[in-house]
């Protein structure tokens, strides 16, 4: 054997024990149990990040409705292991991505800078195209935005006051009307 196959083949070894030495520690990182306390003790983080997704205006925020105790309930008994790990994940990585960009947590940081942090993390979350995305999601599961985004949405729109007025409510509905058109400024129904 002469010295360049053998440099090949140890450059060869080197690289397939990296690459599952990596990919062991990203199976592990995914099914690992997940510290569901840290939830918990990060309940205004969860509530400063919703009211980010949906501020207070004339009608009431997410923070107001509530939605970041939906969110700690959703992801501790409805979510799967994979992307409860992603979600939990994902907090610590917006704590350190606020605290080594603006120096402070992200509680404290001002709307720009929120908003900024939130496209980052959506630009950083967003899935391949095509089969290769359809694969990655079904291996790791949802990004942390995808789901802080979609539970934030949910607990918004079926908590008492999302319902009744963020969105048009009607108390005693009739029968169900698949499609109503909407006067401009009109806000979207919740129960038609």
């Amino acid at each position: 054997m002469n010295r360049r196959k053998a440099i090949l083949r140890i450059s060869l070894a080197g690289l397939s024990i990296t690459a599952a030495a990596g990919t062991a520690y990203k199976w592990w990182y995914l099914v690992k149990t997940p510290d569901i306390g840290f939830l918990q003790s990060n309940r205004g983080l969860l509530a400063a990040l919703c009211d980010t997704i949906i501020p207070a205006t004339d009608s009431p925020g997410a923070q107001d409705t509530g939605t970041h105790d939906f969110i700690i309930k959703m992801i501790r008994d409805c979510t799967p292991r994979k992307e409860q790990n992603n979600f939990i994940h994902g907090l610590h990585d917006i704590q350190n991505y606020c605290q080594s960009k603006y120096g402070q947590p992200y509680q404290r940081c001002s709307h720009d800078q929120q908003t900024a942090a939130l496209a980052y993390f959506e630009e950083k979350g967003k899935p391949y195209s095509g089969k290769l995305g359809k694969v990655e999601l079904r291996l790791m599961g949802r990004p942390f935005f995808v789901i802080l985004k979609d539970y934030t949405i949910q607990g918004y729109c079926t908590s008492q006051q999302g319902a009744t007025m963020g969105l048009s409510y009607v108390y005693i509905p009739g029968s169900f009307k698949s499609c109503i058109p909407l006067e401009p400024g009109q806000k979207a129904w919740a129960t038609n």
